[in-house]
């Protein structure tokens, strides 16, 4: 599997409209393509930096009728690296985003991290890009 490449990750939402509002204008994201299937009644919107075919995308899948979900406690969140993790953060809170771990170095290290909660209550951690490529996130 050594060609393989991670080409998206589905997570599912209550509200698809609130959700495609937060990606797009909180966390400055395109809204790369939409479906629709109407016998099975759920719609699906793909989201993302860029070409989808040059990085990995976020799937919000919306099941008509469920409006929340139990979030459990295995997943963790997602990762995002930016330029300046600090005017990202106060970008996001502008546009009326919830960031619940502002921006600063990770404990016992010195990466710069921060956390932002979607809509939904999904984490989305944001890395400094200098040290998101190191993977040094702690």
């Amino acid at each position: 599997m050594a060609n393989g490449r991670i080409l998206h990750t589905m997570i599912r939402v209550g509200n698809l409209d609130k959700s495609i509002e937060f990606y797009t204008k909180v966390m400055g994201m395109d809204l790369l393509r939409q479906n629709t299937n109407e016998e099975y009644k759920y719609t699906l919107a793909f989201l993302g930096y860029g070409d989808e075919s040059q990085g990995a995308v976020i799937e919000l899948t919306y099941n008509w009728g469920t409006e929340e979900y139990d979030m459990g406690t295995a997943f963790g969140h997602i990762a995002i690296g930016v330029d300046d993790i600090y005017a990202t953060c106060d970008a996001i809170k502008a546009a009326g985003g919830n960031v619940t771990r502002e921006a600063g170095p990770v404990k016992g290290g010195s990466t710069h991290i921060a956390f932002v909660k979607d809509p939904d209550g999904y984490m989305i951690e944001l890395i400094q890009n200098s040290s998101a490529s190191a993977g040094l996130e702690g």
